[in-house]
């Protein structure tokens, strides 16, 4: 199972009405193997702070309360 997926179930089961409440389009980046999550403003923040914690292992950032963390390019008419 990829690490997006592993961390995405990891926010969907533990995470995601708590943060969803609290913390609404900040980011989390999740490490799945401890189930660890790290909470910042930016997605960058939340990445570094995950390499920080677990600095060999892959972690994931979820933009909370959004489908997707970030949007490349614009809407044409």
């Amino acid at each position: 199972m990829s690490i997006a997926r592993q961390a995405t179930e990891v926010y969907e089961s533990e995470y995601r009405e708590r943060l969803e409440a609290e913390h609404f389009g900040e980011f989390v980046a999740i490490e799945p193997e401890s189930r660890q999550s790290f909470v910042a403003p930016t997605f960058v923040e939340a990445a570094l702070a995950a390499k920080a914690a677990f600095p060999a292992r892959k972690s994931f950032v979820i933009r909370i309360g959004y489908d997707a963390a970030v949007h490349i390019g614009a809407a044409t008419k």
